[in-house]
């Protein structure tokens, strides 16, 4: 689904992806953690075109993302991106929020976007916000409001960039248990998130990026219990030790 070859990406002289190489199957779920800084956030966003890179090729789908031809906000309207900070229009009800892509992008009729929509908002557990604007959620509401959107758009692969780091505690589990569902029902995944306790329960592999490397990569039990990088043992002392 998703074919990732030695991409590196500069902002002026500095190197901010070096030579990552990584594949997602179809169904596939990817976690990507790393110390802050590392790349993982800019190596999701140049995936769907959001950032360009200087070296490499993404693929996806068998679209050339670095393609001076590929049409971007077509491919974007096949991926689901979820960021930290939510995004919702703030003018807008969730329900709004949701609709609007539909009807810009896909060209459906109102009442088709609004039925998918309300169908959206009860598979994330919150249609009684549907007419509620972002300010009136609480923040697990709103990121459940933009996971809705992403997949208002019926996307081949979803992302999520921390996608819990701006949720308080108890807000956290409510958006994780939405993402555990989504990779129970099949849902092409790359996560970039420190939540190892999700990682362990639904990654199928685990990507350790540092000073913008995939320094290693593993399938999920073997990254936690027998990492071979002595720079991956270090991360995962200092987050698991607690």
């Amino acid at each position: 689904m998703i074919e990732i070859e030695n991409v590196s990406k500069w902002y002026g002289d500095f190197r901010v992806l070096a030579e990552c190489s990584t594949s997602v199957a179809k169904g596939d779920v990817v976690v990507v953690c790393g110390p802050s800084g590392s790349g993982k956030s800019t190596l999701l966003k140049c995936v769907n075109g959001l950032e360009p890179f200087q070296e490499g090729t993404i693929t996806v789908d068998g679209v050339s993302v670095g393609d001076k031809g590929t049409n971007l906000p077509k491919l974007r309207s096949r991926i689901g991106m979820v960021f930290q900070n939510f995004e919702l229009f703030p003018h807008m009800t969730a329900l709004q929020n949701i609709c609007l892509s539909q009807m810009k992008v896909l060209g459906r009729g109102p009442d088709e976007a609004e039925e998918r929509s309300m169908k959206l908002l009860e598979r994330v557990g919150i249609t009684e916000h549907a007419h509620k604007h972002p300010a009136q959620l609480s923040g697990g509401q709103q990121q459940r409001v933009a996971i809705a959107r992403a997949l208002a758009m019926d996307p081949i692969a979803m992302m999520f960039d921390e996608p819990t780091s701006a949720l308080d505690p108890e807000m956290i589990s409510e958006v994780l248990d939405v993402m555990v569902d989504l990779a129970k029902e099949g849902m092409t995944m790359i996560v970039v998130t420190h939540e190892m306790g999700f990682a362990r329960k639904v990654a199928h592999r685990v990507v350790f990026m540092d000073e913008g490397r995939i320094v290693e990569e593993a399938q999920t039990e073997a990254f936690f219990t027998t990492a071979r990088h002595e720079r991956t043992q270090m991360f995962l002392s200092k987050i698991l030790e607690h």
